[in-house]
């Protein structure tokens, strides 16, 4: 049995979900348009426990979306996450931000062929995204990276016949650019929900991150306003 706790915090989007042997059994998330994980973070953990009947020492792991994101939001989310595997005694389980956001698109939409590209997108601040490409069936066409949002960027992928755009990054294509091959997904954000699938298959593969030395993965220096 695995009873895993989901902790989302890399975008303005606050959210926790519980799951049992990868099945969702809850979620809570909040959004707001100032980071509220500070204040809010714990206390969905207290909730979704209370409102699914469980306790953390039910727990068999906790999962964090490792980033890149907001540096504000990642720091918060890894500091709870490994404050509670200590206290509890439980392994951590880590997931791209990039690729949660791949395996939210791929649990609503399972009809995409393999000619079309699925590009997650997280804010980085001026015209910059951190993002990554997907193939269909998972393959990775480029890796997590940060990326200008540009005419030449797009260029690259003209082999494919749709490129499926979402995340909170995206608003930034939204804004500049004008393509038919350019297909917008709104409804798709950072979620705990969406690091289920990824948590469990490496919970059966007992791939666990080293707690002493886990980090946020910021891939961008930190430069504040």
């Amino acid at each position: 049995m695995s009873l895993l706790l989901h902790i989302e915090t890399a975008t303005k989007v606050c959210s926790v979900a519980l799951s049992l042997n990868g099945k969702l059994i809850h979620f809570i998330e909040e959004t707001s348009e100032k980071y509220i994980h500070s204040e809010r973070l714990t206390i969905l953990i207290e909730t979704l426990m209370f409102e699914s009947s469980r306790n953390l020492a039910d727990l068999n792991a906790i999962t964090i979306d490792k980033g890149p994101g907001s540096f504000t939001g990642l720091r918060i989310g890894v500091s709870v996450a490994k404050g509670l595997c200590y206290a509890l005694k439980k392994p951590l389980i880590s997931v791209d931000s990039l690729v949660g956001l791949y395996y939210g698109f791929k649990n609503i939409n399972n009809e995409v062929s393999q000619n079309e590209l699925i590009l997650p997108m997280i804010d980085a601040r001026r015209m910059e995204v951190y993002t990554s490409g997907f193939k269909s069936n998972g393959e990775i066409i480029f890796p997590t990276s940060a990326r200008v949002v540009n005419n030449s960027f797009f260029e690259q992928f003209n082999e494919f016949q749709k490129v499926h755009v979402f995340g909170d990054g995206a608003k930034k294509v939204m804004d500049s650019f004008v393509n038919n091959r350019l297909v917008f997904h709104r409804e798709i954000l950072c979620s705990a929900t969406h690091l289920i699938e990824r948590s469990y298959e490496k919970y059966c593969k007992n791939t666990f991150e080293n707690l002493a030395y886990f980090e946020p993965y910021y891939l961008k220096d930190f430069k504040p306003n």
